[in-house]
Formats: C-alpha cells, structure tokens, sequence
C-alpha cells in the first residue's frame, strides 16, 4: 500500500506566476545572445559552417561535408538552419543571425513543452495534494498550473541550460525531442490522437536531431511506463511508443546517423563526473533528490516515472560518451519536472535558504559583471580594466548605448524582484524559483549586453581569420589537410575560402596550404610549398597556424614567361 500523498497545498499556495510577468522571463532568458554576434567556437561554429554550406549549394544536403570530410549526421537541425539562412538571410543580411532564429524558437519550445508536461502530470490523481479535513485544499488546475510555473522556472535556473541553449547546435533539436516525448507521455491519460502524434514525432525528431539511441533508450523506458500504468487508454499505448521507436530507428538508418560513439570515463573520474553534474545541474539536483526521498513509495506513478525516464537515459549516455556535457543537456527537462514536485514538500526553512543563497550569488555575480564594465569603459580602476582587456589582446572598447540600457533595465527588474520577494508573498509554490530563475536571467541579460563586444572578440575567430586575409584574399583555395571541423568552417565562414581539409588535400589543386604548428617558429617549408607568414591563435599560446603558398614549376614559369 502506498503511503499518503507528501503534497500539503492549500488554495492561496496555489496560485499561478502572472502570465506577464512569466513571458518576461522568458524573454529576458531567450532573446539575448541571439542578437549581433558571430558563431562561437566550437560546436556552434561548425554547425553554423555546416549549415551555410549547404544553404550556398556547396555541400549536399543528405551528406553534407565540411572542406570534403563528412560531417555530423544531425540533419533535421542543419536543415532547418540552411533553410532559415536561404529564407530569411538575404531579409536581415545576416546569415548567422537568421539561423539563429529558429534555434531561439526551438529552446522557447522546449520551455512549452517543459510547462505542459508538468501541467498535465500534476493533473493525475497521485499528483494531486491531500485533501483537507474542512476544506481549503488547492484546487486540482490551480495547483497544476503553480506547479508547471515552478517546472518553468527551475528550468531557466538550471545552469547547464544556459551557454549549449543558446547555440545553433543540433542538441536544441533533441532537447524539443525529449520534452515532446515527455508531453506525448503525460498527456495519454488526457487525450486519444494527439499523444500517438507526440510520440512518433518526438522519437523521429531526436532520431534525425543525431540522437538514435537516446530515441531507442527513451522508447524503451517509455513502453515500460506505460505499460505498468495504471490507466487503461495508457496501456493500450504501448505498441504506438514500439512502433515510434522502430521508426526512429530505421529513420536513423536511412540517414546513417547509427555510429558507435561510446568512451566511457576512467574509473579514477567519478569525482571530476561530480563536479561537472553539481554545477551543471545546479539547482535543480537538490531540489530532484529532496522529490525523489518525499514522493520515494510513488517512484511507480507516472508524475515520477515519465521525467525520471527521460534523465535516467540522458545521465546514461553522457556517462558512456565520457561525461558529454551536451547529452547531459538533455537530462533538464526532465529534471525541471522533477525539481517541481519538490516545491509542494519543501519546510520554509529549505526555501529561505534558497532564496538567499541565490539573492547573494547572483547580486555579486551582477555587481562584479558592472564592475568590469565600468572598468573597461572608463579605465578606472586602471588594474582590473587592463586585467581584463588582456584577456582580449587587440579588442577596442566600444560604448554600446541601447546595450547599456537593456541592462540597466535587466538590473532595476531585478531588484524590484528582490524587494518583492522579501515582502509578503510566502505562499506560492513557485516562490524558491524565482530568484534563482530571475538571477540566472539577470546575468545572462548582462553578459550578452555589457560584456557582449569583448566576449563575441574572444570566442569568435574572426579576428584570426582577419590576419589571415592580408595574405590570402577571400575565395582562394585552402589546402587544410586533416585540420579541426572548427578551424575548417572558420575559413569557410569568415574568410570565404575554398577549404580541402581531406588528408591528401596538399597533393591538390590549391594554391595555399595551411598546417597547425606547435613552438615559436614554423618548421621548415614542405616540398614545393614557401612560407609566407605564421599567425597566433588568440586563445591558444601554444598552438600557431603557418600559412605556405606553392612555388611555380619550372614548366609552369616557362608557360607563364610564353603568354
């Protein structure tokens, strides 16, 4: 017999986050980062350089390559980011700003899909609070809706989410995935149609999103889910999550997107594993262990088992892919589900001390984000302006207005959110989120605006290719033999530049040849090639790239001597 429901909510706890004040939010989290800057290095860099080759006709789009060399098979993101390049570049003359687009749109339908899971599980019967002896209880759509809040919330503050969301990566595609197959989940009890939908699209979008076994593994616990379950139309489920899951696997056969890429950790990392997950699923892991210890003889109901699926699978496979940070990505959804069903069974004391927790960590992270700002601009003080400034050799500052007053807006909301959540409002379930939702958003609001400039200087490498281009004009063929997928799609993008990146690519056609070097000088000129110049990757001291141009035969100076 299972033991009584740990969920004690009464009506005015379950009030819902205004809906304004909840898009804010959102806003305030997605949109910066998307606006006037390059593609960083490195992942979204080469998926960037994947995509627009492939939207300019130089590469295929069922084998798309990268200087000739094959790239990764995750085609539905590249796809849906070459098709916003042909569609909407030429409208904002900005390539990497039009793909950008659609991946916003992508991670704001993951913060959906994350509200409606949560909603609709909270909705079923063990979800719900206990009812009161007189009265007085949450109501069941009132407390479904504090609670999805809540999920929302802990998913803006989960910082993990934060960098890898915001990049024009395939896994934005697979996190749409996994939060469309937790929905399709909580809303079989609810719904006929519109779940077997869910499933076989959610399963097919993480399949083509480069994530086949993630789909197989999800499937897998998906069918064992409801087939325990204790609702009859759930049951009868079971063979449309079998048949969803055969399809993603012959759709990733069909694209071959199957490849072993499993490396598991050294068995000395588990510390090393501990500290990527503690700051990475922060705060979200505390609050998941503190649901998983109330609701513990619940573990079997579906509020539980759906998310606890999905991040089960996704802890697994970023521990078999030697601790990937970006398949653990994919676990926060999931997380955030679970990280809200603890709000209704925290003490009073557990939320203060997550509120100040957050109030102090992310008012000091604000004020040392204006600091450097100011030090920067004005030059006082002078050691911490140069402190910075070093770390971006070559950068000129620029005094950015509509910048600076996006941010002083960012910092007035967010102390009117402090002021706010220190007077009386204790009794809304969401409350201990929204200050670590608000602070996150805050610092990222700060970090796109007043640091933008300096940070977009650093993590491009269009100032490496800048260098470049006094020697070699764009649009000359590259010989790159064996270079990074990075460094490749930096040349292509930045410089225009024919690349051949194949290992043979110095027995091409092309004029130019480029090596990666290691020490202070270039090693000596290979056979038939002169060196021309040698330049300094910025964020890499001990790595140079010696740039050769091809010396004339004699057969093609006498050529050249006759005309």
């Amino acid at each position: 017999m299972s033991s009584p429901n740990p969920a004690l909510v009464t009506q005015r706890g379950a009030r819902s986050l205004p809906r304004l004040a909840l898009l804010v939010f959102c806003a305030a989290y997605v949109l910066p980062g998307v606006f006037h800057r390059d593609p960083w290095r490195n992942a979204d860099l080469v998926a960037y350089g994947v995509m627009a080759a492939i939207a300019e006709g130089r590469t295929t789009w069922l084998s798309p390559t990268l200087g000739g060399v094959g790239a990764d098979a995750a085609l539905l993101p590249h796809w849906l980011g070459a098709l916003a390049i042909q569609w909407l570049g030429p409208l904002f003359g900005d390539g990497a700003f039009a793909a950008r687009i659609p991946f916003a749109l992508l991670l704001a339908l993951a913060m959906v899909l994350v509200w409606y899971t949560t909603y609709y599980l909270a909705r079923t019967q063990a979800a719900q609070p206990v009812a009161f002896a007189f009265g007085g209880e949450a109501d069941p759509v009132d407390y479904a809706r504090a609670i999805a809040d809540g999920a929302l919330l802990a998913l803006i503050a989960t910082l993990g989410l934060l960098q890898l969301g915001h990049e024009t990566t395939p896994e934005l595609g697979q996190l749409v995935g996994m939060g469309l197959f937790m929905l399709a989940l909580a809303i079989a009890p609810f719904r006929r149609w519109q779940p077997r939908v869910a499933v076989v699209a959610a399963l097919l979008v993480l399949a083509g999103s480069g994530a086949p076994s993630l789909a197989l593994g999800v499937g897998l616990g998906g069918m064992l889910v409801c087939w325990r379950s204790a609702y009859d139309s759930v049951r009868r489920f079971v063979p449309w999550v079998a048949a969803a899951t055969l399809a993603s696997a012959a759709l990733a056969a069909w694209l071959g997107a199957w490849h072993w890429r499993a490396s598991w950790p050294d068995a000395d990392d588990p510390a090393t594993l501990a500290r990527q997950w503690a700051w990475f699923l922060w705060p979200a892991w505390p609050l998941v262990l503190w649901t998983l210890w109330q609701w513990r003889r619940h573990l079997t109901h579906r509020h539980i088992s759906v998310p606890l699926v999905t991040v089960v699978v996704a802890m697994v496979s970023a521990i078999a892919t030697n601790m990937n940070d970006r398949v653990l990505m994919l676990a926060i959804p999931g997380l955030a589900v679970l990280a809200a069903f603890a709000l209704p069974t925290l003490k009073r004391a557990s939320s203060a001390a997550i509120d100040w927790f957050s109030m102090f960590f992310f008012t000091f992270g604000a004020v040392a984000i204006w600091f450097f700002y100011v030090a920067m601009q004005t030059g006082v003080p002078a050691k911490p302006a140069a402190n910075a400034l070093r770390l971006v050799p070559g950068f000129t500052v620029r005094f950015e207005p509509v910048e600076l007053a996006f941010a002083a807006a960012g910092t007035l909301a967010w102390l009117w959110l402090l002021r706010w959540r220190t007077g009386r409002h204790r009794e809304a379930l969401w409350k201990s989120m929204v200050i670590p939702a608000g602070g996150v958003a805050l610092c990222w609001l700060l970090m796109m605006t007043l640091w933008r400039a300096p940070l977009d200087y650093a993590r491009s490498s269009r100032p490496e290719i800048e260098q470049m281009q006094h020697h070699l004009p764009a649009g000359s063929c590259l010989a790159a033999p064996a270079a990074p997928a990075v460094a490749v799609a930096a040349l292509e993008v930045f410089g225009r530049y024919r690349v051949d990146a194949r290992p043979d690519a110095a027995g091409g056609d092309c004029g130019h040849l480029l090596y990666r070097v290691r020490g202070l000088k270039a090693p000596p000129a290979p056979a038939g090639w002169q060196h021309v110049a040698t330049f300094q990757r910025m964020n890499d001291r001990g790595e140079r790239l010696a740039l050769y141009r091809r010396q004339p035969t004699a057969a093609g100076e006498a050529a050249a001597a006759t005309r």
